[in-house]
């Protein structure tokens, strides 16, 4: 029972401490030009103490930070730049088929956005191979892809609530979404390679 509790702390320290590093690094790069490796390098840490890794922070996210500077922002701008798109429209169309449309791309932007950010981290795949990977993934795995969608929600309304939780939120999803996406990378691979495919 201690034991359990100790882990639960650690990670919860783990959580504060990713959110603390991705909102320094993204705010260091005036938060456009940040946002982007910030992002790339807090699933690059997050992968990294899934894997049991042991490691220092701080320079290591800012190593990653560094390395994933053009990257990133090729990566992220472009799905930030959607979401910013789609939370406006959504909030300036009146109820009906428009708005629940857009409410609907917004919900496919955002689990796409779960695959897509691990897969960008755990696999060496060109930038542009990216978003189609992640959408297919989307579409072949429709439980795992409502899992992630509810979670993120769970989460988003919890924050809305109690505004304080921000402070673990943003580490907590990035560590949860990169950990929940690798076992369902495995999964995929293992089943690829039981029917030989490549």
């Amino acid at each position: 029972m201690v034991m359990r509790f100790y882990e639960a702390a650690d990670e919860l320290f783990w959580a504060v401490k990713l959110t603390l590093l991705w909102t320094v690094f993204t705010l260091a790069g005036g938060v456009v030009l940040g946002l982007g490796p910030a992002t790339l390098a807090a699933y690059t840490l997050a992968r990294r103490h899934t894997a049991g890794e042991t490691f220092p922070a701080w320079p290591a996210f800012a190593r990653a930070w560094q390395r994933e500077f053009g990257r990133g922002s090729a990566i992220v701008l472009p799905l930030a730049g959607a979401a910013v798109l789609l939370l406006t429209n959504y909030q300036w169309l009146a109820a009906g088929p428009a708005r629940v449309t857009t409410l609907a791309a917004l919900a496919a932007l955002a689990v796409i956005a779960a695959y897509l950010l691990p897969m960008a981290v755990h696999y060496d795949l060109r930038t542009p191979a990216l978003l189609p990977k992640a959408s297919l993934f989307a579409l072949l795995r429709i439980p795992a892809s409502a899992l992630l969608l509810l979670t993120a929600i769970a989460i988003g309304y919890v924050v809305s609530a109690f505004p304080v939780l921000l402070l673990v939120a943003v580490g907590g999803w990035i560590q949860l979404d990169t950990w929940l996406c690798l076992r369902l990378f495995a999964e995929n691979e293992a089943l690829r390679n039981a029917k030989g495919l490549t």
